[in-house]
């Protein structure tokens, strides 16, 4: 009987583990709740992704590829899917994690306005059609995103107004020296700096206030300056979706799901790649799915010969997160007035008393919206410090007829 690896995402990380397992004869199911494979990074299909990898995007006998499927939650070697066909149970050998990121969004007040957006929210909105010639864009929050985000969107045709950056002048030139080894990300780097010739650059500022009538008009930042702008797109970091892993008992540090050099968790068959185990980007992601895929086929010699890229693309994940840190002074934007839970309209006031996210929840239904607090968690995990008690089925919210399982 042949192995059956599955695959959930995919993404540069899902996609370059689906590619490495299809070398062998194992049976290669790879998962995806978008109707598009390509994740964030290669989003608009095969013509977005390396060419090594566009092949996947098609229907082929190595690989079967289900699109628009949602993995509501999973047991030992089960996952219960909610698909277009209607839900199905799903029976894996190994099962390889690439669920990916989402934006941390902080509350500051006027985020809940019209046209306030994430970061990658933004850029995939324009990747999708939305019209953005001529409309005035304010991008702030932390990471390299921001840069890369702006270049893209300028020449697309938007008016950069400004580019915001939480970190310190220091810590940016230190991340800046880290990238002389690695040649194609300063290359990158100075793609879009160059991109972005002429558009101020704010460094050690972030914003205070979005304000409009009806929608973003203006933003306020720290350093006293308010700029008139269409669209407002915020990204204070990444949070890696770890519900799936953490359902199945996987050992979590610091919000990210321990993996070994074989990219295995701590639970039996189960391996996790890309920002599941630390935020790096598309290399650190794509090497750590060729090796979960060439590992849980059994090819452990194509994996050992990517240990040193490996390691070098987890050096970089660190230098990332230090050079980014999050500045203390961002937890005092929210007023109490300020919403916090979007989904349930509940204040920065109201959960100020709470000592728990459990309390929050059963005190403030705060995170107990249609979004199952992937919002507001990580902005309460930062202001407060709180942490989920645990993740239940199911996972995504979903109709009552997708709670019927069939096996498949």
């Amino acid at each position: 009987m042949s192995l059956n690896v599955v695959i959930v995402g995919a993404g540069p990380a899902g996609l370059a583990a689906a590619w490495s397992a299809s070398q062998s004869n194992a049976n290669v199911t790879l998962i995806d709740q978008a109707d598009q494979a390509g994740g964030q990074i290669w989003r608009g299909g095969q013509g977005y992704a390396p060419k090594r990898y566009q092949h996947l995007f098609f229907q082929h006998t190595a690989l079967q590829y289900r699109k628009q499927t949602h993995v509501l939650g999973a047991s030992e070697q089960q996952l219960y899917l909610a698909t277009p066909q209607g839900p199905q149970q799903l029976r894996y050998d190994r099962l390889i994690l690439a669920n990916g990121a989402r934006e941390l969004f902080l509350p500051f007040p006027g985020w809940t306005l019209p046209k306030v957006v994430g970061v990658g929210g933004l850029q995939a909105l324009v990747k999708g059609g939305l019209p953005i010639v001529g409309k005035r864009v304010v991008i702030a929050g932390s990471g390299p995103l921001l840069i890369a985000v702006a270049s893209q969107l300028k020449q697309r045709g938007a008016i950069i107004k400004a580019v915001v950056e939480q970190a310190p002048i220091a810590q940016l030139l230190r991340f800046g020296r880290s990238l002389v080894g690695h040649p194609t990300k300063m290359l990158q780097a100075a793609q879009s700096a160059q991109a972005l010739a002429n558009t101020p650059f704010y460094v050690n500022t972030w914003i205070i206030a979005a304000e409009g009538e009806g929608e973003v008009q203006q933003v306020q930042l720290s350093n006293g300056q308010r700029i008139e702008c269409d669209y407002l797109a915020c990204s204070w970091g990444l949070i890696a979706n770890t519900e799936l892993a953490q359902q199945l008992g996987c050992r979590l540090e610091q919000g990210f799901v321990v993996v070994d050099r074989s990219q295995h968790t701590s639970r039996d068959q189960v391996y996790a790649v890309g920002e599941l185990t630390g935020i790096g980007g598309e290399d650190k992601a794509v090497i750590e799915g060729q090796i979960a895929g060439f590992v849980a086929t059994g090819n452990y010699q194509a994996a050992s010969q990517l240990a040193q890229q490996q390691a070098q693309a987890w050096q970089f994940s660190q230098q990332l997160a230090a050079s980014f840190a999050l500045r203390p002074e961002l937890r005092q934007l929210a007023q109490a007035n300020t919403i916090v839970c979007r989904c349930e309209d509940v204040t920065f006031g109201q959960l100020q008393s709470q000592p728990s996210w459990r309390s929050a929840k059963l005190q403030t239904r705060c995170g107990m919206g249609i979004c199952q607090g992937r919002v507001c968690g990580g902005a309460t995990q930062y202001l407060f410090g709180w942490s989920q008690d645990s993740v239940r089925f199911p996972i995504h919210s979903v109709s009552v007829a997708d709670l019927v399982m069939e096996s498949v």
